[in-house]
């Protein structure tokens, strides 16, 4: 007899419902993990509102925390019952990709098919995390085991938001003394703000106009955050640096107007760090890229993957310097996972983060 549990599943633009799927078989590398806490991503929202496509019953969702149901019988290290994350990127470990540094990626430009989420799997193209359980393919390379004294809300945001997060702040090369810039506040530019506090920087200025989003990045270490809708942005971060402009900006929302404000508040020769998922084609202004000229520099990143990545950033949250458990926002049983999309689809009620258990 065919076991099954539930699972949010994408039907068609602006339709994801929980519905009942067979529980996934194990082969020889994969781990079955029973899901203990998860959570909805800015991407599942495009998934929703058909900005990103996927396949129509496909179960959604990427960023899991669990625990070992059953193990695949080539998979050693790991033991049933073992509590665990997994990255929302889940590298094989063995691709071109992997084995010139650029995990994330494994995947983009197969024989299948270019695929710019690159190694981005889980609700994307295999069944994801936003039920009771989830196939984790090449578990000895992306299942981490979480600290006892971590809850499950403690590492919540490591899959996926807080490791985007930081890579903000690492791919722009954050040293100590920089000025950073952060354009949006949502949870990954909440993150970006953290992950530049780490890495040294001694001026961190966010940019926002939610008061609840605002008041959680002075929490984490911005020492500016100003409104974008109480004057130019631009003008606003050029008066606080003097002019000089920012060594590194983030753009963390994925808009023209952001990521051209980004460009406009460096330094010359600074960085533009994108974490974006950007739904139309970009333009770079003449004037502010310097026609070429300004030695600045725009780099991308898809949020890092692997089991040594998520065991990093677990060691970050049991030190104490960084606590994201603010971000969670709100609760809510996968039986009401609909709502939960309701909300945090239309970001009603100040929510950040929601937490989903089955």
């Amino acid at each position: 007899m065919v076991q099954l549990m539930k699972a949010a599943v994408f039907v068609e633009k602006n339709r994801i419902v929980l519905e009942d799927k067979p529980v996934p078989d194990v082969g020889p590398l994969d781990a079955l993990i029973r899901i203990t806490t998860t959570t909805i991503c800015g991407t599942d929202i495009h998934i929703l509102k058909g900005e990103y496509p996927v396949e129509k019953g496909l179960t959604i969702g990427h960023e899991p925390v669990g625990i070992i149901e059953k193990l695949g019988s080539a998979v050693t290290g790991y033991q049933e019952g073992q509590r665990v994350i997994a990255g929302a990127i889940t590298p094989s470990g063995h691709s071109y990709a992997c084995l010139c540094g650029c995990g994330a990626q494994d995947g983009a430009g197969s024989k299948h098919g270019f695929r710019a989420m690159g190694g981005w799997k889980f609700g994307n193209t295999i069944d994801g995390c936003q039920a009771e359980y989830v196939l984790v393919k090449d578990a000895m390379a992306n299942l981490s085991p979480i600290p006892d004294h971590l809850s499950d809300e403690d590492v919540l945001m490591c899959p996926d938001i807080m490791s985007t997060g930081f890579s903000g702040a690492e791919s722009g090369g954050v040293k100590i003394g920089d000025t950073v810039a952060v354009f949006a506040l949502g949870p990954i530019g909440l993150c970006a703000v953290a992950g530049a506090r780490l890495m040294g920087a001694t001026t961190i200025i966010g940019v926002d106009t939610l008061p609840e989003r605002m008041k959680v990045a002075r929490g984490l270490g911005a020492d500016h955050v100003i409104d974008f809708k109480a004057g130019d942005p631009v003008e606003q971060i050029m008066e606080l640096t003097d002019g000089r402009g920012v060594d590194v900006a983030i753009e963390a929302l994925g808009t023209q107007s952001t990521f051209e404000s980004a460009l406009r508040v460096l330094r010359p020769g600074g960085t533009l760090s994108s974490l974006g998922v950007y739904s139309t084609d970009l333009k770079i202004p003449l004037d502010a890229f310097s026609a070429g000229l300004g030695d600045k520099r725009i780099v991308t990143t898809l949020c890092p993957g692997g089991k040594e990545r998520m065991r990093r950033l677990m060691e970050v949250c049991a030190s104490g310097r960084v606590d994201l458990k603010p971000l969670v926002t709100h609760r809510f049983k996968l039986d009401d996972i609909e709502k939960a999309y309701d909300l945090f689809g239309n970001q009603r009620d100040g929510v950040l983060k929601v937490a989903i258990q089955p």
